[in-house]
């Protein structure tokens, strides 16, 4: 994994903790087209979020779309980072994402 910036939570980016090393969530627009190819329609998602009906592997998918190319972070690091965390603290990182998700650049 290569360094990267730090998390700008401004900007709608999170940072998770994957093997050890920080990794950037930034939900760019190629990142989220592919996050809704692959898991439906965003709003959608973020009612389920709202909810509490998330599944873990959405959570999953969510941040590995989001992780920072220039880090090649696995699918599969991603899931067990998130499963190693826990929900209730994988929860912050997602409240970020699904308020950029909702609420776009100010």
């Amino acid at each position: 994994m290569s360094p990267t910036a730090p998390a700008n939570p401004e900007r709608g980016e999170a940072r998770l903790d994957v093997a050890g090393c920080a990794v950037t969530l930034r939900p760019t627009f190629t990142a989220l087209v592919a996050a809704e190819e692959e898991l439906g329609p965003l709003f959608a998602m973020v009612e389920r979020a709202s909810e509490g009906q998330l599944r873990l592997s959405e959570i999953a998918t969510l941040f590995w779309h989001c992780c920072d190319p220039a880090q090649a972070i696995s699918r599969e690091a991603v899931g067990e980072a998130v499963l190693a965390m826990g929900l209730a603290e994988a929860a912050k990182p997602l409240r970020t994402l699904l308020k950029q998700i909702l609420q776009g650049s100010a």
